[in-house]
């Protein structure tokens, strides 16, 4: 989940329903034999000012989105600051650009050797299980572990039951 769709839930929640509240409290007030043509005004005001509020949260969180960004680039510096480094920049960038495939082909190999001939325990299968969700997760995001989970689960399930010909 990104930081502005955090952000965003977070803002919908605390002022969630804002207009439906307002609506019922403001008409509360009003004489009961308030004439229609008032009572629609009102509701195109309120959700005018609703729809405001939400444009200004929108703004607000693209600009903490914005920052949060610049403030990571600041902190950990781009691969240009690096490249000014002769030896020690590049196998910086070099080991920043592996990371991804030594995890994930680590993380391969133990599930291969896992499934073809490694006896775990409960608690060592549900370490590995740990490691590809976050390895997953890390690598290919959210979707792949929700892609991939049930598959690992029914594998285990196959794993426990005895095979029948």
């Amino acid at each position: 989940m990104n930081l502005a769709k955090t952000l965003s839930t977070i803002a919908d929640t605390l002022s969630g329903g804002l207009f439906d509240n307002i609506y019922k409290t403001v008409t509360a007030y009003f004489p009961p034999d308030m004439p229609e043509a008032q009572k629609q005004q009102l509701k195109l005001a309120l959700k005018e000012l609703e729809r405001q509020r939400e444009s200004d949260t929108q703004r607000h969180l693209v600009e903490a989105e914005r920052l949060l960004t610049e403030r990571i680039k600041e902190l950990e510096g781009t691969a240009s600051d690096l490249k000014a480094l002769p030896i020690v920049g590049r196998l910086i960038l070099f080991a920043r650009g592996a990371q991804r495939p030594v995890w994930g082909f680590f993380t391969m190999y133990l599930d291969w050797r896992w499934f073809s001939e490694w006896q775990l325990s409960t608690q060592q299968q549900t370490a590995l299980i740990a490691i590809n969700l976050l390895v997953l997760g890390f690598l290919f995001g959210e979707r792949a572990m929700k892609n991939v989970a049930p598959y690992v689960i029914q594998a285990l399930k196959a794993k426990s039951t005895p095979w029948k010909p």
